[in-house]
Order: C-alpha cells, then sequence, then structure tokens
C-alpha cells in the first residue's frame, strides 16, 4: 500500500480515512487483534512516534490496519481492480448459496403430480438442503484454512453445480430430495469463506461496506431465486426449470476459474513495508498450470506447512462458539431474526396463491414473482444505509467506544424489523391489502442485513485470524433457525392465527435486542478475558 494520494489510489489500498485509528489506544488496539503484538487489555501497547512514522499510512496520515508487507503476493498490495476482480469471483458462489434451495420453492406443485404426492410432502425435499448448509460451512472451515480460499471455492460451485444436475436428472422423490441435499453442502462454503477473503485483501476501514455487499448477495438470494423460477414454470417444465439453475452454477463456476485467486498468504517473518518503501520484486507472470494447482488445491496441499492443522482448525472452531461476544449474538440474536426471515420466504407462497374464498389472495405466478421484489428492495436499501452508517460509526466512535461502537447499527434496524413483521401479520389477520404485506416483508429483509452487515463486522473486529470460523458460526444458527421455523410457522399461523403469530415473532425479535446490548456493555471485557485463540500450527 504505497503512503501518498496518487499511489495509494493506484493501488487500491487506502483511499478513505482511517478516523477510528487517530487515537493511540485505538491502534493498539486494533494491531494487537492484526497481528498479535500486544497484550489483551492494552497493557504493553505503547507505539513510539519513531515507529507510528515508519508505518503505511493513508492518504491523510493515519495508520493502515494491518500493516502490509513489502511481498508483491500480498493481497493488501495487490492493485484496486485485483482485489475487486477476486471479490468479484465470490459473489456469484453466495448469491447461489440460498438461491439453489429457495428455487425449488416455486415447482412443488408442478412436481406433486411426478411424484404421486400432495405439495405439503413434496415440499419436505426442501429441508434436508437447508439443514446441510450449516455443516457444509462448518467442514468447509478447517479446509480453507490449511489448503487455502480458492480450491474450497472451485470444488463448491463444481459439486454443487453436478448435484443440480443430479436433482435435474433424478427419477425419484427419494434420489432428488438426496441432490437437494447435497446442493445444500455443497453450495453453503460461500457464505463463510467470504470474510476471510475480504479480511485476507482489505484494511480495516474498508471491510464493512465489503461485508455488506458480501452478505446482500446470500440475503437477496432466497428472493431472486423463487422469482425467476416463478417466471420460467410459465414456459418450462420443472426438470428444465432446474436445468436453468444448473447454467446459474455454470456460471459461477467459470468466474472462480477466470477471475478468483489465493487470498490465503502468510505475512510473518516478512519485512513489512516502511513510508515511501516500495514493494520488493514483481509477481510471477500468470501460468495456467499454476492457476490450475491453485483451483484443485494442489498448491495448497504443497504450502500446508506452516498452516494449522485440521484438528487445530476444529478445536479453535469450537473454543470460538464459547466466547460469549460470539455465542450470546449467534444464538440469541441472529438466530431468531433469520428464523422469521427464511420463516416468510418459505410460507409466502401459501398465504397469497389460495383463491380469495380460502383466505388467500388469489395470486398467479407472475404475480407472486412480482411480489418477491418487496424483500428484494427492503435489502437494497439496507446495502445503502449499512454502505455509510457502519463507516460513520466506526469513524465517530470506534476511539471511545471501542469495537462494541459497530453493534449501535443495530437498533434502528431492530425496530423497523419489528414494524414489520406486525404490519404483516396484521395484514393478514384482516385480510388487507397485498401492499402491506410487501412492505412489511420489505421492512423485514431490511433488517435482516443491516443487522447480519453490523455483527460481521463486529465478529471480523475480534476474531481477524479466524474471520471463516466466526462466520462458519454465524451461517450455522442462521440455517439451523430457518430449518427449525419450516416445521411451525403454518401451524403457529394455523391455530393463533397470523396477528398473535407474528406479533409474536416482532416480540421475539424485541427481546434478541438485550443480548446485543448487554455486549456493548461487558464486551470489551469479555474479549479481555476470553481472547481469541492463539494462532498456532
Amino acid at each position: 500500500m504505497a503512503p501518498t494520494a496518487d499511489t495509494s489510489e493506484k493501488r487500491g489500498g487506502a483511499g478513505t480515512v482511517v478516523e477510528q485509528a487517530r487515537t493511540h489506544d485505538t491502534i493498539a488496539a486494533l494491531k494487537e487483534k492484526e497481528e498479535g503484538i500486544f497484550h489483551v487489555g492494552g497493557t504493553d501497547s505503547s507505539i513510539s512516534s519513531q515507529q507510528e512514522h515508519q508505518q503505511q499510512l493513508a492518504v491523510d496520515g493515519s495508520v493502515l490496519v494491518p500493516q502490509p508487507s513489502t511481498s508483491p503476493d500480498d493481497p493488501l498490495n495487490w492493485s484496486w481492480w485485483k482485489k475487486h476482480r477476486v471479490f468479484l469471483a465470490l459473489l456469484p458462489g453466495s448469491l447461489l448459496s440460498d438461491w439453489v434451495l429457495s428455487w425449488g420453492t416455486a415447482v412443488f406443485e408442478a412436481q406433486a403430480p411426478d411424484w404421486g404426492m400432495s405439495v405439503v410432502d413434496a415440499a419436505q425435499s426442501v429441508s434436508p438442503g437447508i439443514f446441510m448448509q450449516g455443516p457444509g460451512g462448518l467442514v468447509a472451515v478447517p479446509l480453507c484454512q490449511r489448503y487455502g480460499r480458492l480450491p474450497v471455492l472451485f470444488w463448491s460451485q463444481l459439486l454443487a453445480l453436478a448435484a443440480t444436475i443430479g436433482a435435474m436428472l433424478a427419477p425419484t422423490y427419494g434420489s432428488f430430495t438426496t441432490f437437494r441435499t447435497l446442493q445444500g453442502f455443497f453450495g453453503a462454503p460461500p457464505q463463510v469463506i467470504g470474510m476471510s477473503i475480504i479480511h485476507d485483501m482489505f484494511f480495516f476501514h474498508e471491510r464493512a461496506r465489503k461485508i455488506n455487499i458480501w452478505a446482500a448477495t446470500f440475503l437477496i438470494g432466497p428472493y431472486l431465486g423463487p422469482q425467476i423460477s416463478s417466471l420460467l414454470l410459465l414456459k418450462l417444465g420443472w426438470r428444465p426449470n432446474f436445468g436453468v439453475l444448473a447454467g446459474f452454477y455454470a456460471w459461477s463456476l467459470c468466474m472462480v476459474i477466470f477471475l478468483g485467486d489465493e487470498t490465503l498468504f502468510e505475512r510473518q517473518g516478512l519485512e513489512r513495508r516502511e513510508v515511501n518503501t516500495p514493494v520488493q520484486g514483481s509477481r510471477k507472470p500468470f501460468s495456467p498450470s499454476h492457476h490450475i494447482a491453485l483451483l484443485t488445491g494442489i498448491e495448497g496441499f504443497r504450502n500446508r506447512h506452516g498452516r494449522p492443522g485440521i484438528w487445530t482448525v476444529f478445536r479453535h472452531l469450537f473454543s470460538l462458539l464459547a466466547r460469549p461476544y460470539l455465542c450470546l449474538l449467534c444464538v440469541c440474536f441472529a438466530l431468531p431474526i433469520l428464523m422469521w426471515t427464511i420463516g416468510m420466504v418459505s410460507t409466502v407462497s401459501q398465504f397469497v396463491l389460495p383463491p380469495a374464498e380460502a383466505g388467500g389472495y388469489g395470486f398467479t405466478y407472475v404475480a407472486l414473482a412480482m411480489l418477491y421484489f418487496a424483500p428484494m428492495i427492503g435489502t437494497v436499501l439496507a446495502e445503502g444505509w449499512g454502505h455509510w452508517f457502519n463507516d460513520f460509526l466506526a469513524r465517530r466512535y470506534m476511539g471511545r467506544y471501542s469495537l462494541e461502537c459497530r453493534l449501535t447499527a443495530v437498533y434502528p434496524s431492530v425496530l423497523i424489523g419489528i414494524i414489520g413483521l406486525v404490519l404483516y401479520g396484521q395484514t393478514l389477520e384482516h385480510h388487507l391489502s397485498w401492499a402491506g404485506l410487501a412492505v412489511g416483508w420489505a421492512m423485514l429483509t431490511f433488517c435482516t442485513l443491516a443487522n447480519m452487515t453490523a455483527i460481521s463486522a463486529y465478529a471480523l473486529d475480534c476474531f481477524p485470524h479466524h474471520a471463516a470460523l466466526a462466520s462458519a458460526w454465524l451461517n450455522f444458527w442462521r440455517v439451523m433457525g430457518g430449518f427449525s421455523t419450516l416445521y411451525f410457522q403454518l401451524q403457529w399461523v394455523q391455530l393463533d392465527g397470523p396477528g398473535v403469530a407474528f406479533g409474536c415473532q416482532a416480540a421475539v425479535i424485541a427481546g434478541s435486542a438485550f443480548a446485543v446490548l448487554a455486549t456493548q456493555v461487558w464486551g470489551r471485557r469479555w474479549r479481555a478475558t476470553f481472547p481469541a485463540p492463539a494462532a498456532e500450527n
């Protein structure tokens, strides 16, 4: 990363001000997290003025976190184009991770005659795939830490493509459900390794925006998938419909092959770049054989020495969940919010497709497809909101309130989600205009993305060297919530009515905000008492 305004823009690292690193204590805390050279609590966090002047700076003179090395292979030294090209390769897989399962929610009525089953029974084929997203993410973590991010992303997309083709050609309901389960397992890794890729390439002040974009892709996928699938059903049977889905996975695989690169890089033992010090040497020219070795994991296997072992990563993975500042946010906050979001997208068709005399809205498949614009609009608005609000909090309050200031972004979005759920439930209860469903749904998805960005950015700040591990737990509990709600959402609405059911869900979201409040009050103390697992080989 170059230290001047002109060169920093060319090299893609320091185009904005890092105001959160202005104070001495904040610089020490961030460098403690990124480089492990400061003791927890800041007791040995002094930095001499001479050392500070030698560090790489942003255009305003603020210290960059982390400090790049002198190696041209360091992803922090990559150009703006190279970083965003690799980031772009990640996004289709993240988009398809939930898209692939929600795609099938529109074809149950078309499948039921083929399987000789009722629509309700045919709908159960999606449940195992949703469940297996959790284990799929956990299994991906040690592999990406040991062998690299790129091979995990490559094999994930290749195997998910194979499973999609298998589902398209499946002759029986049992074999179809098996392939759908594999789709969930193999499609999950992009939701987990995305935070690691962001951490590898971008500086501290750039990460919240990148997390916001990455999270938006896998949160908009559950709505975009069934929308496209519903429109295709007007002209295609369900098997050609899945053929189109296979085409999307082929597109994602090509993006990984042609745009992807390995971001896992060990900076320990390398010389740190000082001010006005250029990158030493140049990157090796592109080699097809080397790129294939990176994609398949052969290169990662050759260079695995010095990286943590598989069992070490698994030990760290389960150790991480014992940290209250992660566990509380995952189990008591992320799970209930994502539970209602996934539950809504899985059941909305059963509220609006039945005719008005049966209590529904008599929507056609086209009308249902258009309704999916509502959650997508909510997600896009949350992307715009999070793009600047998270940076505002970090610049304004990070030095005073430490990392926990990130979580302040949760409160306005929780309020919006509560209002959205109440509006959705009351609209169904009194059979009001479908516009109430659209606005309530959009408000809930706004709440979902805004909250996921805030807690993901906080988790990355707390566990920069264990980004994939923290992301795996966020994904795991998100999936567990979505999986469980499929078994009681409709029954609850039928038993107590939508007004009570969705009102109670709003109350659960309100109560979950206390987990965030507790983390803000005691989080700094918890981080000192229960620090992240030390890096070991």
